[in-house]
């Protein structure tokens, strides 16, 4: 473990490195921080902090920059999160409350942490393997043509045509509608197929045929939309960073094309704590020279989706995790409103 006078020293290598983009010498930290020690001990430190991994000198610098295991030290012992201020705050609110749908909120999130971190967005939509019903609506369009409408709790709207194998009334379209959301209201996705099974045997034989086809169309449904999808923004910002990219910004951007390798990255919605992937941690190649910050977002106690942003290792970690986090609570609360 390293003293804490090395991870002091360590902490403001970050800071500066991360403030001036230039590699960080002995004696600008003495000049620069209240180390409380003179240079030679600075530099006794970091070359302690070079030796065991945490920082490295580049090419032919005089100074030292942070290496992916000293910025995984530095996330790991920070005391808190940097807050946003009122002002920060307020605009966040105001911005998303101004959303008209569940695509509306995703688009806007995606844009306001964009803007925020100035980093790569990336949004998913809230995942329906983890929604609940919260209505299901039937209309007649004609004798033997309805509408269903799907809405769940995260105010995610799923609509269908359904041609019936005869006419339905407007009296038994009324009683399964009755019948459906008393049985599948607040219940999640999951378990909707069980609690529906023996609803055709409830209604006359001659309506049985249009209840059966009304089950397969809502069940059909249910099943299309687990598919995840996720919105991205800001990718424009990663061309300021060229320098921080050790080979090419390419394959960071053919990266972030691939939706499977979006959805590893912000890792399983269940996991809705703050999760900080540095460097190598990442899995995919096109990512070794970025790290993410992804948190998971729902409307209650339960995350159903995880939004976060993609940048340089040379980020302002503490910044950034206080406005994914908080953005990721004014959606939360949007949701729960909706």
């Amino acid at each position: 473990m390293l003293s804490e006078r090395r991870l002091e020293v360590l902490r403001a290598i970050v800071q500066d490195y991360v403030g001036t983009e230039e590699p960080v010498g002995s004696k600008a930290l003495t000049e620069r921080h209240n180390l409380g020690v003179s240079p030679a001990t600075v530099r006794n430190d970091m070359a302690v902090l070079e030796d065991e991994g945490f920082i490295a000198q580049p090419h032919t610098s005089a100074g030292r920059i942070p290496t992916d295991k000293g910025y995984r030290l530095f996330v790991d012992r920070l005391a808190g999160v940097k807050p946003l201020s009122s002002p920060e705050r307020r605009a966040i609110q105001n911005f998303l409350d101004g959303a008209v749908d569940l695509d509306d909120v995703v688009g806007r999130t995606v844009r306001l942490l964009a803007q925020l971190t100035r980093q790569v967005a990336v949004v998913q939509y809230p995942s329906l393997t983890r929604s609940t019903v919260r209505h299901v609506e039937l209309l007649l369009l004609a004798p033997a043509r309805l509408m269903l409408v799907l809405i769940t709790d995260t105010g995610r709207v799923e609509q269908r045509m359904i041609d019936c194998p005869a006419p339905f009334g407007e009296t038994s379209l009324a009683d399964l509608r009755a019948r459906l959301n008393s049985r599948v209201v607040g219940r999640r996705f999951a378990d909707v197929p069980q609690l529906v099974q023996d609803l055709p045997e409830s209604f006359e034989g001659e309506d049985r045929g249009t209840v059966s086809t009304v089950l397969s169309i809502l069940l059909e449904t249910l099943v299309e939309e687990t598919e995840e999808r996720l919105m991205i923004g800001g990718t424009s910002n990663l061309t300021r960073f060229g320098h921080d990219f050790p080979v090419m910004i390419r394959p960071v951007l053919e990266a972030l094309e691939e939706q499977v390798v979006l959805l590893k990255l912000l890792g399983e919605a269940k996991d809705s704590g703050m999760t900080v992937r540095i460097g190598h941690e990442n899995a995919h190649e096109g990512l070794n020279s970025t790290s993410v910050v992804a948190v998971g977002y729902g409307s209650g106690d339960e995350a159903v989706a995880k939004l976060g942003v993609v940048g340089p290792t040379r980020m302002d970690y503490p910044g950034t995790m206080g406005a994914v986090r908080a953005v990721a609570r004014y959606v939360g609360q949007i949701l729960a409103e909706s």
